[in-house]
């Protein structure tokens, strides 16, 4: 029996392993055995797992899929609390997690299976656990869509219009109007435009203040997206440096307070976008928010403005 098939069998016996015990095996380094397992891999013979024991990625045979949760308690704790609530509910949906468990969800690649489901004119993505079916997912989502609350038809109001009003012809209705329309004063047309152009420069408040307030640090801005109008914006810019320009995920509000919602909704989408995360804001951070900052999001940078 040569190296490679001593491997396998040792993998059948014992499910999933990492290279220092293979090396054993084979009575080989470990710089060996890690070659020979990737070798492996690379044919589609074995399998490497996300999830690792210490520092290192196991190594397992296709069907064998099940004996990785023997490893899941090397997971970290909000990785763990993820894989605890997917293995309960089988399936769930990204809108309604937590932003904490939906990054989780989203490194723990060997146990969450992400399944991106078309809903009326949008995609929700929804995750299963890894053990069941397509199928299976495919039931329960339909079962979790039934449960959305159907919009309210929103139905035009109609004004009652006089019963001599109806009689008349329409050309005599057509010809009112325009009797109606020139007895309109002129200045009640140009006090309405006054205040259109009013509330569209109003919109535009908050992004100038930050683009000033960037200008002002000769922070680059690269990209830009108006959340909510006056209020949530969301960024991307270059921070000078000793080391060269840094570029950062900023998010930007214009609130008083500022809870961990708002923090873990800014670290999601640092993560997503694998950039570190500047948040920018006009008011105070809540007790919980300080707590949370201090110990799970210790990487966000807070600017007042």
């Amino acid at each position: 029996m040569d190296s490679k098939e001593k491997v396998i069998q040792t993998i059948r016996i014992r499910g999933p392993v990492i290279p220092a015990q293979i090396a054993k095996v084979i009575e080989t380094d470990i710089m060996m055995a890690s070659a020979i397992l990737s070798e492996l891999v690379s044919k589609n013979v074995l399998k490497i797992s996300h999830v690792k024991f210490g520092s290192t990625p196991l190594y397992y045979l296709p069907g064998q899929e099940s004996r990785l949760q023997d490893f899941a308690k090397n997971l970290h704790e909000k990785e763990k609390k993820a894989y605890d609530l997917l293995m309960q509910k089988k399936v769930m949906r990204d809108k309604l997690l937590e932003p904490v468990i939906r990054v989780a969800l989203r490194n723990i690649k060997d146990f969450a299976v992400p399944l991106q489901v078309k809903i009326n004119d949008g995609v929700e993505i929804f995750w299963k656990w890894y053990l069941i079916t397509n199928e299976e997912a495919a039931k329960t989502i339909k079962e979790m869509v039934k449960l959305d609350k159907p919009k309210k038809e929103i139905k035009p109001v109609q004004r009652a219009i006089a019963s001599k009003e109806q009689e008349k012809p329409r050309e005599e209705q057509r010809e009112i109007k325009r009797e109606e329309l020139k007895k309109l004063p002129e200045k009640e047309f140009k006090k309405e435009e006054k205040k259109t152009f009013i509330d569209k420069t109003a919109e535009d408040a908050f992004l100038n203040e930050i683009k000033r307030f960037l200008e002002k640090n000769n922070i680059e801005l690269i990209e830009e997206k108006i959340v909510k109008k006056k209020s949530d914006l969301d960024l991307i810019i270059e921070v000078p440096s000793a080391v060269g320009s840094l570029t950062y995920y900023c998010k930007a509000k214009s609130k008083k307070r500022i809870s961990d919602s708002d923090l873990s909704s800014a670290f999601v989408q640092g993560q997503l976008k694998k950039l570190p995360v500047l948040f920018l804001t006009k008011g105070e951070l809540t007790k919980k928010a300080k707590e949370m900052l201090s110990k799970e999001f210790k990487n966000i940078k807070i600017k007042k403005i």
